[in-house]
């Protein structure tokens, strides 16, 4: 994946954007990283990005390049299928590369306890 498609997609967008795209995150996220955490090497970042996306406290710039990606991450069309193992997250983990790489500053303490206590006790999550 190139840094054009990513950067395409990493775009913060429009509030009534942002808006939707919570939305959509917010509904599929647990179920979508459930699906994928085994492949997954940043897992701990990839959930502290999701609650800095879902904090209201997080600059609205910063909310909106973590929803884009968690956006792509959660919706079921992008450039290489997830049914196919390994290779089907690729892109996926790219891009939320990217977005945490873009935003890591923003990631707070408490980004990471709600992370780690996502990650331990996957049942109370979401």
């Amino acid at each position: 994946m190139d840094d054009v498609k990513i950067g395409e997609i990493l775009l913060p967008g429009e509030e009534s954007e942002q808006e939707k795209r919570a939305r959509k995150v917010k509904a599929g996220f647990w179920p979508t990283f459930r699906k994928a955490v085994r492949q997954m090497p940043l897992s701990r970042d990839v959930v502290a990005g999701f609650y800095c996306a879902i904090d209201p406290t997080s600059p609205r710039r910063v909310r909106g390049i973590l929803l884009a990606a968690l956006a792509y991450f959660v919706l079921p069309f992008d450039a290489i299928p997830d049914i196919l193992a390994v290779v089907g997250f690729s892109d996926d983990i790219a891009v939320l590369a990217a977005a945490i790489s873009a935003v890591r500053a923003h990631l707070q303490p408490w980004h990471y306890e709600r992370a780690d206590k996502a990650l331990a006790d996957p049942e109370t999550a979401g």
